[in-house]
């Protein structure tokens, strides 16, 4: 069965760090655009970081220099290493093969004191 499963959510402090991992079991994974995206309560779901096939990255503004994906195309693996976490970023964190219909199935990130 092919699908995406996340992992390494938890609980973080604020100005602490966390790295998020998403296995992926889907045929042609290394010509995905891979994406992490995130949904706090009551708000839409939004793109975090995304990496396409050459490896090229692309970070919303918000992010601000804090966040790194990268891929193993060997192992089909996707990281998302946060740091600085601030209480804004808490929300379900979701792994996504852009332009398909797969995603994980969510991992939770709290960031608090």
């Amino acid at each position: 069965q092919e699908k995406l499963v996340d992992s390494g959510g938890g609980l973080a402090q604020p100005g602490g760090s966390l790295r998020l991992s998403c296995a992926a079991s889907i045929s042609n994974f290394a010509d995905y655009t891979m994406g992490w995206y995130r949904q706090a309560p009551g708000k839409r779901r939004e793109l975090v970081a995304r990496i396409n096939k050459y490896g090229y990255r692309y970070y919303p503004e918000f992010v601000g220099g804090r966040f790194d994906i990268s891929r193993d195309y060997d192992k089909e693996l996707v990281h998302l290493q946060m740091n600085d976490l601030k209480p804004e970023d808490t929300g379900v964190y979701y792994c996504h093969a852009i332009d398909s219909a797969f995603w994980s199935q969510g991992t939770q990130v709290t960031v608090s004191s």
